[in-house]
């Protein structure tokens, strides 16, 4: 009898067990009508106390905000609001909420969502993600990355080596954004060499070298040597540096390190390097990631593969 293969994790909240059952908790059963109905407890009951179980882990508080507000109808923060006045979390969530649906809704909303993250910033004062929230608005308006870098150190004075707040800026910096490559790859070395060691972003480097695939896809660059640039001495250098300086270090687990681990596998193996991506793998599980593996053809099927291999 043939044995099935699990299927694929592919989900926001990554392998944050915690943050899926409280998305799962808010999601309206078939049978009911509306959001909420037939709950005995306040809608944004399990999102308080998602938050409040997160505590001053800044990483993992950044990740769980950024999936809630992308995935949560926006009535939660705003009933959450109205029946908490002045809650820290609630302002901070809203702060994110606002930020990722403003830039579609016209300069009103931006100014408010401006406002949001400035309010959230006042009522938690030690806490980086509503600067954070703001950075990510300014990229979706386009607004240049020197305008961004003040914003960006405000994060990383209250969370230094914050991993969301070097990948936000590096976004920023590359060609995608308002820079080109070389702002990119130069920020993304500097930070993996001044880094701590075990670190994740002792990946940075490697996710810039990601990043410039999609930049390259995105002008129509997909022809033959396309790819080179995994094949420089640089690329080896960087991987190895991801590789001793945080995926073999016995570094405590952060909220994002699913998506670094599938940013790993993709490099190892663009570059070649099976034997190496094979630990790489087994740590993914089933918890594929979109990016980077959407940059390939039959992502799924590719990651089976090579997983599977």
């Amino acid at each position: 009898m043939l044995r099935r293969r699990p299927a694929l994790l592919v989900r926001p909240a990554l392998d944050d067990d915690a943050l899926h059952a409280t998305l799962t908790e808010l999601r309206p059963a078939p049978q009911l009508h509306g959001l909420g109905a037939g709950r005995t407890r306040p809608l944004w009951q399990p999102v308080a106390e998602l938050l409040r179980d997160t505590g001053r882990d800044w990483d993992r508080r950044w990740h769980r905000t950024t999936v809630l507000a992308g995935e949560l109808p926006a009535a939660v923060c705003e009933r959450w609001i109205a029946d908490r006045p002045g809650d820290g979390d609630a302002l901070v969530l809203r702060a994110c909420v606002r930020s990722v649906r403003a830039p579609a809704e016209g300069a009103a909303a931006v100014r408010e969502a401006e406002q949001a993250c400035l309010r959230a910033a006042e009522a938690c004062p030690e806490d980086p993600t509503p600067w954070l929230a703001l950075l990510d608005l300014m990229y979706a308006l386009h607004v240049p990355f020197r305008e961004a870098v003040p914003v960006w150190t405000e994060a990383v004075n209250r969370a230094p080596w914050h991993r969301g707040a070097y990948h936000r800026l590096l976004r920023h910096l590359s060609p995608r954004g308002s820079g080109t490559v070389t702002d990119m790859t130069d920020f993304a070395r500097q930070a993996a060499a001044r880094a701590p060691h075990g670190s994740p972003l002792a990946l940075l480097p490697v996710a810039a070298r990601v990043e410039l695939v999609a930049y390259r896809q995105l002008q129509g660059r997909t022809g033959l040597g396309a790819d080179a640039h995994w094949n420089e001495a640089r690329a080896t250098e960087e991987i190895e540096t991801a590789l001793t300086g945080w995926f073999r270090a016995a570094a405590t687990p952060h909220a994002e390190a699913v998506v670094d681990l599938n940013l790993l596998a993709f490099a190892l193996v663009r570059t070649h390097r099976p034997d190496e991506a094979a630990p790489v793998f087994r740590r993914i599980g089933r918890h594929m990631t979109t990016h980077p593996w959407g940059l390939l053809p039959e992502p799924e099927r590719t990651f089976l593969y090579w997983r599977d291999r």
